[in-house]
């Protein structure tokens, strides 16, 4: 009896052996050498969004998000049937707790869509860039094409895409066109979002296969005139804008013509879209906030419907990210869920879609 306990024990230890051995054969293929995608500049970082010994961005908090990885993606194939992450963060990381602002977002293609497939996140603490978090697991061995968000509120040194050793891992083509950016506040940051491929600028590349180059800048998007240099400097084929969330009436009113001028001097002919921020549900009974938000729409609605009609090639549309019930779609009033970023992205994909056929961008 106490042999064949002893014969079981050893059994299972060595079981537990040849998993923990299985886990740890991993071939790790640098995701910036398979590729990324949503830059709009080169960086000395490829991770870094904007460089920013190139831009003088003055506040500390801008440069910090400029460095951040929010909308950049890799395109990999592989036949793989798991997928894991280690990556090696730099000093600048969210403290809040969301997982997207740490973690990686999996869409496998299939049936000619972008299927969600796995997702994982790191700790504030996370040291050890050595350690391997599985993404997805279980699959079948056929060949994916896949497309992985990379964290939106942290900065990153190396980030690497894990295969079993053994499994195939190359470099795609890109299947998305052209270049749309999307410039503007937390909302296009993606701050609240669940995970990192949820924002609405990522669901509307995922939906119309127009590449997005995200240039979310969480509370700090206010048409300054630094801010403007840079994206003047961004070469794309559209432009959308988030521009009336931050500033107040007043900021508004003083710099949008400027801004709008700016834009449309470094891009002619390029169509400049501009977005009427969403109704913040911290409104409803708060009126401090009602009058704040009231005050963006009062001021973008007038100064647009003169842009429109002075300059060629401005737009502005409207946004909704409400549920259109009596629920709330909002993490804490003003930012949307997910799932209010896919009303946000639902609201604005024809509006956009439309003015963009006319420059033959479909």
């Amino acid at each position: 009896m106490k042999r064949n306990f002893l014969l079981a024990a050893l059994l299972i230890c060595c079981s537990a052996f040849s998993l923990f051995a299985e886990e740890i054969q991993w071939v790790k293929v640098e995701a910036s050498d398979l590729g990324l995608i949503g830059k709009a500049f080169d960086t000395p970082n490829p991770y870094h969004r904007v460089d920013t010994l190139r831009y003088d961005l003055v506040e500390k908090r801008i440069k910090e998000e400029a460095r951040d990885a929010a909308g950049l993606a890799v395109l990999f194939r592989t036949d793989a049937t798991d997928i894991g992450v280690s990556v090696l963060f730099g000093p600048y990381k969210s403290k809040q707790s969301y997982r997207a602002y740490r973690g990686v977002d999996l869409y496998i293609m299939k049936d000619g869509k972008w299927k969600w497939a796995g997702m994982n996140d790191f700790d504030y603490n996370h040291k050890d860039s050595s350690r391997v978090k599985k993404v997805v697991w279980d699959m079948d061995n056929s060949m994916k094409e896949c497309i992985m968000y990379l964290p939106i509120e942290a900065e990153i040194y190396s980030l690497k895409i894990c295969v079993p050793k053994g499994a195939k891992i190359e470099a795609m083509e890109s299947p998305f066109r052209h270049k749309i950016v999307f410039h503007g506040s937390s909302f296009t940051h993606g701050i609240s979002t669940e995970r990192a491929g949820m924002s609405y600028p990522m669901q509307f590349m995922r939906r119309t296969g127009l590449q997005v180059i995200g240039m979310g800048f969480s509370g700090r998007c206010k048409m300054q005139p630094y801010m403007a240099d840079m994206m003047a400097d961004v070469e794309a084929d559209a432009y959308v804008f988030d521009a009336f969330s931050n500033p107040d009436g007043a900021l508004i009113k003083e710099r949008l013509m400027g801004y709008i001028e700016k834009m449309k001097a470094a891009h002619p002919g390029k169509p400049l879209i501009f977005q009427r921020t969403i109704y913040w549900e911290r409104s409803n009974f708060n009126l401090k906030e009602r009058a704040s938000n009231e005050g963006k729409w009062a001021a973008s609605d007038s100064l647009m419907k003169i842009a429109c009609k002075k300059y060629k090639d401005v737009y502005y549309i409207r946004t909704d990210a409400s549920s259109g019930t009596e629920e709330s779609s909002t993490a804490d009033g003003i930012h949307p869920t997910g799932f209010g970023y896919s009303q946000w992205e639902r609201s604005i994909e024809k509006q956009i879609l439309c003015i963009l056929k006319k420059y033959k961008i479909k």
